[in-house]
């Protein structure tokens, strides 16, 4: 019989099988695709620099490398107390003594989303936005408009930081191709102080940077919706544009609101810090899933989602023993990020004592890219790990 379910197919669920067959644990991991996808590194497929292909890794090579079970089969049930799932193809999973639901989050819907790409959605946007951008070249001039959105019920499920990524690297892109001039670039932000979660000195370089490259703004204002000619603001005002990007903030799974396990405000499981769920003994909820604990500038990351991975999966070697023995997600909370712009980047690092960001021209490009490389080869076991990475 198969130990621990892990439903996902993320940075967390991948992370946690990987380490729970290094306790010699015997793992299934369910997922919709097949393939686990590195979003971090997918900023470059709108502009060419990437393919999906290129930060994709096949799951069935991961699983033959670390020797867990692979289901191709979309979760659509979860029954929490009988720790029951129900596959799309009708096929249910149970005996398992552990559950780990990995299985990410939603995104918050706007009025006329269908006019927009995300780069933090499903990862064949992220090749619509390279077509689309291709046609405005081609055409040699239009208005771009790149954004994300709020969660005022959780603001850790909100994704700030490859909005600027991409927005930075379009720019750049466009300036390759000799026709930034013909383009009008707009970032835009429900929220006054978009970007505060990295701190005041990082509000002051974000605002130069706007400058620097010419990027209009339009923040503080509600957006009312989306249509195919651009976005519309509370205040009636409208932001015209050819291409929109909007990341949407994250709001909880919804298989999960029938599961049974206990939600916050937002719709995420809540948990304690040692991911465990109060009266569901042997389920653990991971990664974007879960309800992160902690400060106000708190953010779900992949390297915060690996952290509750690797602890899960030491808890449970721990729990299957009968040792009192704990790993907390609480002292590993912080915001890292290298966040590319395309001709360089800026090393972003916030925690309890404040924040900064630290440019790194040309060389913070190329660092990004390695972590890349990095993160594909270690994941399929061809480099060791680097602790903390």
């Amino acid at each position: 019989m198969s130990k621990v379910l892990v439903l996902g197919g993320g940075f967390a669920g991948v992370e946690v099988a990987i380490y729970l067959r290094k306790q010699e644990i015997e793992v299934t991991l369910v997922s919709d695709r097949d393939y686990f996808y590195i979003y971090p590194t997918s900023i470059w497929i709108p502009t060419g620099e990437v393919t999906r292909e290129d930060v994709s890794v096949p799951l069935d090579k991961l699983a033959m490398k670390h020797g867990f079970q692979l289901i191709i089969d979309p979760v659509t049930a979860f029954d929490a107390k009988e720790k029951v799932t129900t596959l799309k193809s009708g096929r249910t999973l149970s005996d398992f003594e552990y559950v780990v639901v990995a299985l990410g989050q939603d995104k918050i819907a706007h009025k006329g989303m269908e006019h927009t790409l995300s780069i933090c959605g499903k990862p064949e946007e992220a090749t619509l936005m390279y077509e689309q951008l291709d046609t405005l070249v081609q055409k040699g001039e239009g208005k771009i408009a790149m954004g994300f959105g709020g969660n005022p019920q959780d603001s850790s499920a909100v994704r700030g930081g490859p909005a600027f990524e991409v927005l930075f690297n379009v720019h750049h892109y466009l300036k390759k191709k000799g026709v930034r001039k013909n383009f009008e670039l707009t970032f835009f932000a429900p929220m006054e102080k978009p970007g505060q979660k990295m701190g005041d000195n990082a509000l002051v370089m974000m605002d130069k940077m706007f400058k620097m490259t010419d990027i209009q703004t339009q923040i503080g204002v509600k957006i009312t919706q989306f249509e195919e000619e651009g976005i519309v603001f509370e205040d009636g005002t409208r932001l015209v544009s050819d291409l929109t990007m909007f990341i949407s903030a994250g709001t909880g799974h919804s298989i999960l609101r029938e599961s049974g396990l206990p939600l916050s405000e937002a719709g995420f499981v809540v948990t304690n810090e040692y991911n465990e769920i109060k009266g569901f003994d042997g389920i653990y909820t991971i990664g974007d899933a879960a309800s992160l604990m902690g400060p106000d500038w708190r953010a779900k990351q992949g390297h915060v989602a690996e952290v509750m991975a690797k602890n899960v999966a030491h808890n449970i070697a721990m729990h299957r023993q009968n040792i009192d023995s704990k790993e907390s997600y609480m002292g590993h909370l912080n915001i890292l990020c290298v966040m590319d712009t395309g001709n360089g980047a800026a090393f972003v690092y916030r925690d309890d004592k404040g924040g900064k960001m630290i440019p790194m021209p040309v060389i913070g490009h190329w660092m990004k890219k390695g972590w890349g490389w990095y993160c594909r080869n270690s994941k399929l076991g061809r480099i060791p790990r680097i602790p903390g990475m």
